[in-house]
């Protein structure tokens, strides 16, 4: 990877787990300049995530139930759940480009992440302009965009993308609270598929799958999809095996 420049590698002490509560977390960073959009393709195929300069992916010792998948986006075709997602925001306007920041992103996230304090325990996240583009911003150059979505002119929704030759990641999604009742993470997915689709790429990664966690199972409504075998390292081939054969 001669592109790639590598300023910090570490497993950090072993936490709480923010998913599994009775479980313990661990998790391994990688600071990165000059990442290609290549190289990124390699390391999403071997797990990892990346947010700003910043890639981790899971070291956890004593549990492995935070599993690597990936969409086929090639594959894909919307059961009628789904489709119904997508005519429920016909109303929507999506715009997608280059990722930006702007007050209100930061006050659509601020209103996002209190909601999601309040009704589902998490952490309350405020965030600061520096704080947004060291998290979403940074190091995306070559590969980062985001989707904008609007309703009646209004900014509801931003959904933080990469893109690299063969695939897209789903990094980050954050929207209006009073669009809830119209399933808008569902609705970014399928956005987000359909693009992938269309350009010719094979795969969409989307994270990691937790069955057991609210918050992280839905991601098997989006069929087919893949599971990664292990943590390979950069030298180590990535085995993923199709979910359905399991």
């Amino acid at each position: 990877m001669s592109g790639m420049r590598e300023l910090l590698h570490l497993v950090e002490e072993p936490r709480a787990c923010s998913y599994l509560p009775e479980q313990s977390a661990s998790l391994e960073y990688r600071i990165v300049q000059n990442v290609t959009a290549k190289e990124y393709e390699r390391l999403l195929e071997r797990g990892y995530r990346r947010f700003g300069r910043q890639l981790f992916r899971p070291q956890c010792l004593a549990c492995s139930r935070c599993v690597s998948v990936r969409f086929c986006a090639s594959e894909f075709t919307p059961n009628a759940g789904l489709r119904r997602v997508l005519k429920r925001n016909r109303h929507i306007e999506v715009r997608h480009g280059r990722a930006t920041m702007s007050p209100r992103h930061l006050e659509l996230y601020g209103r996002y992440h209190d909601f999601m304090a309040e009704n589902r325990g998490w952490t309350l996240d405020a965030i600061s302009g520096a704080d947004y583009y060291e998290s979403f911003l940074a190091g995306g150059d070559q590969f980062g965009s985001e989707w904008l979505y609007y309703d009646g002119g209004e900014l509801v929704g931003v959904a933080l993308m990469d893109e690299t030759p063969n695939a897209i990641s789903l990094v980050y999604f954050f929207y209006e609270p009073a669009w809830r009742a119209f399933s808008p993470g569902t609705f970014s997915i399928l956005v987000q598929l359909n693009y992938a689709r269309e350009r010719g790429k094979a795969y969409a990664y989307p994270g990691y799958w937790i069955a057991e966690n609210s918050s992280m199972a839905y991601k098997d409504r989006f069929r087919p999809f893949e599971i990664l075998a292990g943590r390979p390292t950069d030298a180590e081939a990535a085995q993923w095996t199709p979910h359905q054969a399991l």
